[in-house]
């Protein structure tokens, strides 16, 4: 029996969702049958669902601002956003409008909109459709980010959102995730351990969305005690993997690596248990390094009391626009030889330098 790829897990997801929840509705561009999106998440949709399956003009901040009205008078709006990297037409809507309505109306209103967009490079795509942009809204108070790996099952985590949040939640899938298949405990090369979650997400005292947001723990089948910490999410998530078996089989240099699917609020508290042990930390992201989810991790990592942090460093994207060059996009992006690299050298750090 072939095993699920993140697309079908995904589109399984919002299919169940449909199923079960009759306030559920989705707007985007190009999501109806036979296209089903541009990378064909919403496939399927339409044909069940017409009445509330909505193909929209060009226009992300009108669908977003459509979508806000509909989450007012109680209904679940999932927006398709076709490129992440169009999230910026939509900033105002979300900053200035939904994330805050429930704060500005004193808990009258809720505003249950999430929205959906794939995001990431590596397929020559350009400076403008193969961004990683997340950081600039992981520091708005209000706004959930949701971001799924080939672990576990995303759907479910897409189906939790949809289902549960009271918020607005942007959720970033990975464009390289999507034809990856699920990895599960039973993963041939890595242990796979769920952790629990010991952080809580909560904002100024407003009652926060529940629901369960997963973080796993993952070490090379068979290895010894890690050494250094690996935190990453996403598809960074897999070219950690990557590393981490050269790491082991041609270095001998053991890691553990933590994925959180919870970007906002930042919660650090796996990673800082994590730290515990290894005292040294290397966070992972696709997006640009300066002031992105990194820093933050390194931050709250840093600042707990206890950490017993010696060495930790970040690796990111160059601070440059994307090229579609295939080359210059590697030059560009972090692959596993950069993981690598880092890895090695942080090993060898006795204090600690960030």
């Amino acid at each position: 029996m072939a095993m699920r790829s993140v697309l079908e897990s995904l589109n399984q997801g919002l299919l169940r969702a449909f199923t079960a929840i009759p306030s559920v509705y989705l707007l985007g561009e190009d999501v109806l049958d036979p296209y089903g999106g541009a990378f064909k998440v919403t496939r399927g949709l339409s044909s069940a669902f017409p009445q509330r399956v909505l193909t929209t003009p060009i226009s992300e901040a009108g669908i977003t601002g459509l979508a806000a009205g509909m989450a007012l008078r109680g209904l679940r709006p999932v927006v398709e956003v076709m490129f992440g990297d169009f999230i910026t037409l939509i900033a105002d809507q979300v900053l200035n409008h939904l994330a805050k309505f429930r704060w500005m109306y004193n808990e009258q209103v809720t505003v249950p909109v999430v929205i959906r967009t794939p995001m990431g490079g590596r397929r020559g795509y350009g400076p403008t459709h193969s961004q990683t942009l997340e950081k600039h809204f992981i520091g708005m108070p209000g706004l959930h980010v949701i971001a799924p790996a080939a672990i576990g099952d995303p759907g479910d985590l897409l189906y939790q959102a949809i289902h549960k949040t009271r918020d607005p939640l942007l959720f970033i899938e990975n464009k390289l995730l999507y034809l990856l298949p699920l990895q599960s405990e039973e993963q041939a090369d890595f242990t796979i351990e769920t952790l629990p979650g010991a952080d809580k997400p909560a904002w100024n005292g407003l009652p926060e969305s529940t629901f369960p947001t997963p973080c796993y723990r993952l070490r090379v089948r068979g290895a010894p005690p890690a050494t250094v910490t690996l935190a990453a999410y996403g598809y960074m998530a897999h070219i950690a993997q990557q590393a981490m078996l050269e790491l082991a089989l041609e270095h001998e240099l053991f890691c553990e690596l933590i994925v959180p699917t919870r970007l906002a609020p930042v919660a650090a508290g796996e990673i800082r248990a994590s730290v515990a042990r290894t005292q040294r930390l290397l966070v992972l992201e696709e997006g640009t390094r300066a002031l992105g989810w990194g820093a933050e991790v390194l931050a709250q990592v840093a600042e707990a009391p206890g950490a017993g942090l010696r060495a930790a460093a970040r690796l990111a994207a160059l601070d440059l626009p994307v090229p579609a060059s295939g080359a210059l996009e590697a030059l560009v992006l972090p692959g596993a030889p950069e993981v690598i690299a880092a890895a090695l050298k942080l090993a060898e750090k006795q204090t600690l330098s960030i």
